[in-house]
């Protein structure tokens, strides 16, 4: 039996803890930040709404973790509309209010109705609200289904100033895939570019994150999986992780991210 605890222990510090619920509050927060706080480590950023950064800031700061856990949040998301200005002024925001990274949505139906430039110049312009901000954008695979397609959106992320590309919202009905997150890794490699990956979207398991682990080690190589270039968006994978690392395969709750 394969020993799975290295495996936990690395993606673990490779996750983006997740809290992206309408109901989410202050509270909920203050215990997501501190549930980042684990005795095997803590994970490279949380992600959650705009309206909570100066609550994850605050929370974070308490417990020691100020600057060791990034804050990540989420700009024209989950629709993707097609209008650039808005997403650019959500993004310009977020970071003023102190956000590390911002993972905006692709509009990709205007990719669908086959109008690419429309993501192009949308990217473009989070780009440079971002400042020195990471950009991650969220292409949304499961909607765009086609493999030509996925390669098309991540093609113009990247040339548009992408720092890092991310499967999905979590808030679709197909989210992370393995075959989705393959041809985005194959863009990325042979793009040339310093540009990272990022799955989000039901992987609820050690076992998941290991199978994504292994692809990105194929395509990328091992030494290029780090939090600068590799992130799982997920909030009950922490869960799972932990339980592997204390050797308690239980099953974890769900992750709805």
């Amino acid at each position: 039996m394969t020993d799975l605890k290295p495996v936990a222990r690395q993606a673990l510090a490779l996750m983006d803890l997740t809290s992206l619920n309408d109901d989410d509050d202050s509270a909920r927060i203050q215990a997501l930040c501190r549930r980042a706080d684990t005795p095997a480590g803590h994970p490279a950023a949380l992600c959650l709404y705009p309206a909570f950064i100066e609550d994850a800031q605050r929370e974070l700061d308490a417990i020691g973790l100020t600057r060791r856990v990034r804050i990540a949040t989420v700009t024209n998301f989950p629709d993707g509309a097609p209008n650039a200005e808005r997403a650019a002024r959500e993004t310009r925001l977020a970071v003023a209010a102190g956000a590390d990274e911002v993972d905006i949505v692709f509009p990709y139906r205007a990719l669908l109705d086959g109008a690419p430039d429309v993501g192009r110049l949308l990217v473009e312009a989070c780009r440079d609200a971002c400042g020195g901000a990471t950009l991650k954008v969220i292409l949304e695979t499961g909607e765009l289904k086609d493999p030509a397609l996925i390669r098309q959106a991540a093609d113009i992320a990247i040339a548009a100033g992408a720092d890092f590309i991310k499967t999905s919202t979590g808030k679709v009905a197909v989210n992370a895939t393995l075959e989705a997150a393959e041809i985005m890794l194959e863009t990325i490699r042979d793009s040339g570019r310093d540009v990272g990956f990022k799955a989000a979207g039901g992987i609820r398991t050690t076992e998941d994150a290991k199978a994504y682990l292994d692809l990105a080690a194929r395509i990328m190589g091992e030494a290029w999986i780090s939090p600068a270039h590799f992130r799982f968006g997920a909030s009950g994978l922490l869960d799972a992780l932990l339980a592997t690392l204390e050797g308690d395969e239980a099953k974890a709750p769900g992750d709805g991210y």
